[in-house]
């Protein structure tokens, strides 16, 4: 791991887990749903692909041209907890992979 809880000043929202998978740094966004609360999005249908915060903690560092993914942790509660990890779960730039 090399953060959590990510956040810069003018930034909005926070990276929650920020860490290397072998030679990829991975920028990790964690929801945690109630699966019985049919009247929400999906635990993953929850993130969104907007990760300026990521942009910003690669050139803070002077890593931009670092190989790097998005994955999602989903975690649903309720009878029975749910753990569904997404790796690269979408690629918003060109250094970014899948």
């Amino acid at each position: 791991m090399v953060a959590r809880n990510y956040t810069m000043p003018g930034m909005k929202g926070e990276i929650d887990m920020i860490g290397f998978d072998g030679a990829v740094l991975a920028f990790v966004e964690v929801k945690t749903r109630v699966a019985t609360d049919r009247d929400r999005p999906t635990t993953e249908e929850a993130v969104n692909a907007e990760k300026r915060g990521a942009r910003q903690f690669l050139r803070a560092r002077r890593m931009d041209s670092a190989s790097c993914r998005f994955d999602v942790l989903a975690v649903e509660t309720g009878t029975h907890t749910a753990i569904r990890l997404h790796k690269g779960a979408f690629v918003p730039g060109s250094n970014w992979v899948a």
